[in-house]
């Protein structure tokens, strides 16, 4: 598996993986303006084929944000999630990020548990975040200028 920087050739599969891991995704067209605007956007590749990505972004002069991270569900648990994570927080880290901030929904309590392994704290929940009313838990990584601390 390689991570790489994501191109627009990869813009339908990484739009057929966030409408399969969300039930309410991100449409084509706002990936193509997120990369436009230049975010971080990685993916991950397995044989040639995409089969995760992660968008992150500098919210703010020292925060990062986490957009959306997913993996195609025939590739779980093989680590690509991890991977992506890991080059977005240690990117965000050299960049002299202080803290990263991620939305989970409510109701995916394995996501909650997967940013927990890498030192994520839940700050709050938002209520009705998501459009089909659903809450969002906002979790943050407090991170030390210039170091990545991951478990």
């Amino acid at each position: 598996m390689i991570i790489r920087k994501f191109t627009p050739n990869d813009l339908k599969r990484v739009f057929e993986i966030e409408s399969m891991s969300f039930s309410q995704s991100y449409g084509i067209n706002m990936f193509q303006q997120l990369y436009e605007m230049g975010v971080g956007f990685l993916v991950a590749e397995e044989d040639g084929y995409v089969i995760g990505y992660v968008i992150f972004w500098i919210k703010y002069e020292n925060q990062g944000h986490i957009i959306s991270i997913a993996v195609d569900k025939n590739y779980r648990r093989n680590h690509a999630g991890t991977e992506l994570l890991i080059r977005a927080i240690s990117i965000l880290s050299l960049l002299k990020i202080d803290t990263i901030y991620l939305e989970v929904n409510e109701n995916n309590q394995g996501a909650v548990e997967f940013y927990k392994t890498f030192n994520f704290k839940i700050d709050r929940t938002v209520p009705g975040y998501y459009e089909n009313g659903d809450g969002a838990i906002i979790m943050y990584l407090p991170l030390e200028r210039g170091k990545v601390s991951i478990k």
